[in-house]
């Protein structure tokens, strides 16, 4: 299983075991990292705005333009920021590293 590294917001950091297939909002949700996901994944709110670690980001790959639509209402906005719900886990990201944004 892949291990993401969640940096908190007090920067405390968090490694958690990721089960492939489920999304970063999911992961963040479950393991009370202060990631909300309101709306389910629907791409309908920004509750689980992560921001990628610079390194990783060519590997997690750049928003759609949905995605690009509904982070343009998130707080604390950071030119790797993603929508949790959009990533899915997989082998090849084990090691990312996300941070959690204030708001």
């Amino acid at each position: 299983m892949p291990k993401l590294i969640f940096i908190q917001r007090d920067g405390s950091e968090k490694s958690v075991e990721a089960e492939n297939g489920l999304s970063i909002m999911e992961i963040g949700r479950d393991n009370d990292l202060g990631i909300e996901g309101t709306c389910g994944g629907s791409i309908s709110c920004c509750t689980c705005h992560v921001i990628i670690d610079p390194e990783w980001f060519s590997v997690v790959g750049y928003p759609n333009p949905d995605e690009e639509d509904m982070l343009d209402l998130a707080v604390g906005l950071k030119p790797t920021s993603r929508l949790g719900c959009q990533i899915e886990i997989t082998d090849e990201l084990d090691g990312l590293r996300i941070s959690i944004p204030e708001e």
